[in-house]
């Protein structure tokens, strides 16, 4: 049962990270659009399919695998674990802070400049390197 589930957590980690790369870049377009024009409409159509039906199921099923991999390994305590979990803390607040700008975009509200995006657009491929890190090599 554990190498299902875990194989389970690792496609359901591909597609959140999926998710998480290119949602940023489409706030990116998204912000170059002029409001209530059709491109406009369209990426808010996007951002949303995107958050509600890759990115929020694949967050969930990771979190709930890897939590049951974590408690049937009994890794609580090791300190690549505590890393890795930190980061996905990380992934997770990141995750939230691109669902409340699909509501500001939804809502034509959003003030931050593509910048913002493109600089925030990194932040998740960070700490995927630092994930993958801690759990292949384990240096702690």
């Amino acid at each position: 049962m554990y190498l299902w589930i875990k194989s389970l957590h690792v496609v359901a980690i591909i597609a959140w990270m999926a998710g998480l790369l290119y949602l940023p870049r489409l706030f990116v377009y998204h912000c170059e659009a002029e409001k209530g024009s059709v491109q406009s409409e369209t990426f808010k159509v996007m951002e949303r399919r995107l958050l509600r039906a890759i990115m929020n199921p694949a967050m969930i099923v990771a979190w709930v695998a890897g939590l049951y991999l974590a408690w049937s390994q009994n890794f609580w305590l090791d300190g690549w674990f505590l890393a890795k979990f930190a980061s996905v803390l990380g992934l997770s607040y990141v995750h939230h802070m691109l669902a409340k700008d699909v509501k500001l975009f939804a809502a034509d509200a959003n003030e931050r400049p593509q910048r913002y995006y493109r600089i925030l657009n990194e932040v998740p491929t960070l700490l995927m390197i630092g994930i993958v890190i801690f759990v292949i090599v384990k240096p702690f």
